[in-house]
């Protein structure tokens, strides 16, 4: 029993790396422009099934076609922000949220013309199994979570640590006060849009190879990505590094321990639980 505990706590940990990814992608755009980006789960299939299509074309392993797949997303999202998002930051947030559900609709059909509409799962040269005594684990696995690890690490370092990364905070923190004091707003909510776009990206990648990619899937990566944002509270990094652990380890437990069939379930239960009992999520402070 113990030993099933433990094995089903790092099941759970790997793929609660990769809600992290999807959700600290969310983050950067709500916290800072205060968008809910619907379509970040369609450019995260998007990312997946690029990498693939590299893969097959340039015969090249997973982690060399990601990087190209990542600078790619980053100029869509750049590309999304400057031509969707950006006329109607000014108007009524219903205009952003409008926009955000024609861009997924649309991502999603573009999706579908441009690689169709068979499921992919994307190749890796990790394929053997680790063992420590009467633990194991896919060394795949092992894999996804160091690269998701890398990636959270290199997003906190650029926020905290670089020019850009204070002018983010500072429009996070004070749009008004922030153009006061010079900072560019159009060029912070470019990059903003590139990095969640690259992150979404990398997720959609790390999703493939876990599991597949196929037409559908972004509406349940988003949707685990908002329960990650609100578990966490909206707007916190921290605190969407957190919820995604703890996400991915509940949906581990509840399919090991319970049946799998409910593992989808434990989303929206935390989403409902986390709104009646704590809504400002366990990293934010009460306003």
């Amino acid at each position: 029993m113990f030993i099933e505990l433990i094995q089903q706590i790092l099941n759970g940990l790997v793929v609660g790396s990769v809600y992290t990814l999807i959700a600290l992608g969310l983050t950067v755009i709500f916290g800072i422009l205060g968008i809910a980006h619907f379509a970040h789960g369609s450019v995260a299939m998007f990312g997946g099934y690029l990498t693939h299509a590299l893969m097959q074309r340039m015969g090249v392993n997973i982690l060399l076609a990601m990087v190209p797949a990542m600078l790619v997303g980053a100029l869509l999202g750049m590309l999304i922000e400057r031509l969707a998002y950006r006329p109607v930051r000014a108007g009524p947030p219903i205009n952003a949220f409008i926009v955000a559900l024609g861009l997924t609709m649309v991502i999603e059909k573009l999706n579908l013309l441009m690689f169709g509409v068979d499921q992919v799962v994307l190749p890796t040269p990790f394929g053997r199994t680790l063992e420590w005594g009467e633990w194991a684990m896919p060394e795949l696995r092992i894999y996804v979570f160091v690269i998701a690890v890398l990636l959270v690490l290199a997003l906190t370092l650029f926020i905290h640590r670089t020019w850009m990364g204070a002018s983010i905070r500072a429009v996070a923190q004070n749009r008004s006060a922030a153009v006061l004091m010079g900072v560019n707003v159009n060029r912070v909510s470019s990059i903003v849009f590139a990095l969640s776009s690259a992150l979404g990206v990398a997720a959609g990648v790390l999703i493939g190879a876990l599991f597949a990619i196929a037409p559908g899937v972004s509406g349940g990566l988003v949707i685990k990505g908002f329960a990650v944002l609100i578990l966490g509270g909206l707007g916190s990094i921290p605190g969407a590094i957190v919820g995604g652990l703890i996400l991915g380890v509940s949906e581990a437990l509840a399919a090991g321990f319970v049946s799998s069939a409910y593992k989808d379930v434990i989303s929206f239960v935390i989403m409902i639980a986390v709104l009646l009992l704590r809504p400002e999520g366990l990293m934010r402070r009460k306003t």
